[in-house]
């Protein structure tokens, strides 16, 4: 099975508009995804349900599958019977987050380490900083990140002492520094996969991406991880995303990159060649906690 626009689910979650219903696609043996074959057409007002095998009753099923193939229809006239065989989904923002705010953490820490700012100014100055070029390197994530990180957690807080970086480096390791965005989300992946869709992670994000992951019992979902440090490209160059397809054995323009950073996963996946998708925009899916 080919993963295609007109499964207007988008993998996790479909907006379902008040006043349109939704549907099943048809996909012989295969998992159907609950969709709203109305997407681009109605109001602006939906609210998200978790995306699951939709029943249609059977007096009902012709009409709607007629509704279903004159949207695909217009689907293909638009985007040329645009199909992908992968999916890439970016890692921070999009399948994982962070379980409380940085700033809050960075400051609970650092008070017993002698760290005075108030979370408002730490998270200021973590922008300035994390904004800033990483002057040592082309590449900010760099094996296990620690040198930038130390940068960015001085510059944040004003603090350089040694014990408190490893503290809150190591935190971030663990399972209860991050939550995934939707905890049914692998359920969708293992569908995909199933189905004969390909996915993998593509993340700018130091070696602790892979053990974070199997901490959080996500790991297995993913045909292949694309992870800055190892590959050596950082989003929004093209190379990272190119290096995903190479691994999935696809080519770019079978490929739909979702991700919630404009620049870096949009941009940079259509720079790369492949389909992209903005979360929390073209693809209605997690509410973010940040």
């Amino acid at each position: 099975m080919a993963l295609t626009r007109t499964k207007i689910s988008k993998l996790l979650i479909t907006p379902t508009f008040s006043k349109m219903p939704s549907f099943a696609f048809a996909c012989g043996s295969e998992k159907c995804f609950r969709v709203d074959p109305f997407r681009n057409f109605g109001s602006s007002s939906f609210s998200s349900t978790t995306a699951a095998t939709a029943v249609v009753p059977e007096e009902n099923e012709s009409k709607l599958f007629g509704l279903v193939k004159e949207y695909e229809d217009y689907r293909r006239n638009l985007y040329g019977g645009l199909t992908h065989k992968a999916l890439l989904v970016d890692a921070v923002g999009t399948l994982v987050v962070p379980s409380q705010p940085m700033a809050q953490i960075y400051q609970q820490i650092g008070e017993k380490y002698g760290v005075e700012y108030s979370e408002d100014d730490i998270l200021n100055r973590y922008r300035r900083a994390y904004e800033q070029p990483w002057g040592r390197s082309r590449l900010r994530y760099v094996n296990d990140g620690r040198p930038f990180w130390q940068y960015i957690v001085s510059s944040s807080t004003g603090c350089s002492d040694s014990q408190y970086f490893e503290e809150l480096y190591n935190y971030y390791t663990t399972e209860k520094a991050w939550h995934l965005c939707d905890p049914d989300a692998g359920k969708v992946f293992e569908a995909l996969r199933k189905a004969g869709v390909k996915v993998a992670v593509v993340s700018n994000f130091d070696t602790r991406l892979r053990p974070l992951l199997r901490t959080l019992k996500c790991d297995h979902w993913f045909d292949a991880m694309a992870v800055s440090a190892e590959v050596e490209a950082e989003k929004p160059n093209p190379t990272i995303f190119l290096k995903a397809c190479e691994l999935l054995g696809v080519e770019p323009e079978d490929a739909v990159h979702v991700g919630d950073d404009r620049r870096n996963d949009v941009w940079g996946a259509r720079d790369a060649g492949c389909d992209a998708w903005l979360w929390g925009s073209d693809v209605n899916c997690f509410k973010e906690e940040l």
